[in-house]
């Protein structure tokens, strides 16, 4: 019964939101517009629901060509391939925000597992039945995951954390999650690439990655 509510409730706030937020929207493009050449939004293809593909929505911000140069797909702290207006939206999760349009074609919550790449950590054959589960939810823009470790957490573990979610989903778990989520972003916690956990913002269908990201 829930999945039906929270799907009424991710269709009514992301209107309210885009909305609400469309003064940001209009400073932050015309800011990654002037500030380097390139499409203001970054699009990537992502595994949903049912392990289904689609492309999700961020504001670019890093360079065009960046994964052609520095460490490749996996982006660091003060990895100077991120443009100064990349980093100033990446801190404050900004980039994100596009992904309120993907909310609203349906393609994902406002609270689910982050969607992995297509071919990172492995490709959609090579989770096992268990690991698939967490499938079973539509990606969210925040997640259980993201909420206890976010970019620390390896992999399997942030896989299981995933299908914990699915399994525990409810509204208050939802809104425990968004207060947890604000609190990260406001204190910028665990927002530092740790390693070769994490997944990579792709410029193309054949694995061009701009950088690793949330």
């Amino acid at each position: 019964m829930y999945k039906y509510v929270k799907r009424l409730l991710d269709i009514v706030f992301s209107l309210i939101a885009l909305v609400f937020l469309s003064p940001v929207f209009l400073i932050t493009s015309a800011a990654v517009a002037a500030e380097s050449k390139g499409p203001v939004i970054f699009k990537q293809e992502r595994l949903g629901k049912g392990g289904k593909v689609f492309k999700i929505y961020k504001f670019r911000s890093m360079r065009v060509g960046a994964e052609h140069t520095g460490s490749g797909v996996y982006s660091g702290k003060n990895d100077d391939r991120v443009t100064k207006v990349g980093k100033i939206i990446r801190a404050t999760s900004i980039d994100e925000l596009p992904q309120l349009v993907n909310i609203l074609k349906g393609e994902m919550s406002f609270i689910g597992p982050r969607p992995p790449l297509t071919y990172h950590p492995w490709t959609i054959d090579k989770y096992t039945k268990e690991q698939k589960r967490m499938f079973e939810a539509a990606p969210g823009i925040t997640g259980w995951a993201q909420v206890n470790g976010r970019k620390g957490v390896e992999w399997h573990r942030r896989i299981e954390l995933n299908v914990w979610y699915v399994d525990n989903m409810s509204l208050w778990l939802d809104i425990k999650i968004l207060f947890m989520t604000v609190f990260k972003v406001l204190s910028n916690a665990d927002n530092v690439n740790t390693g070769k956990t994490l997944e990579s913002e792709n410029e193309s269908d054949n694995k061009k990655s701009e950088s690793a990201v949330k």
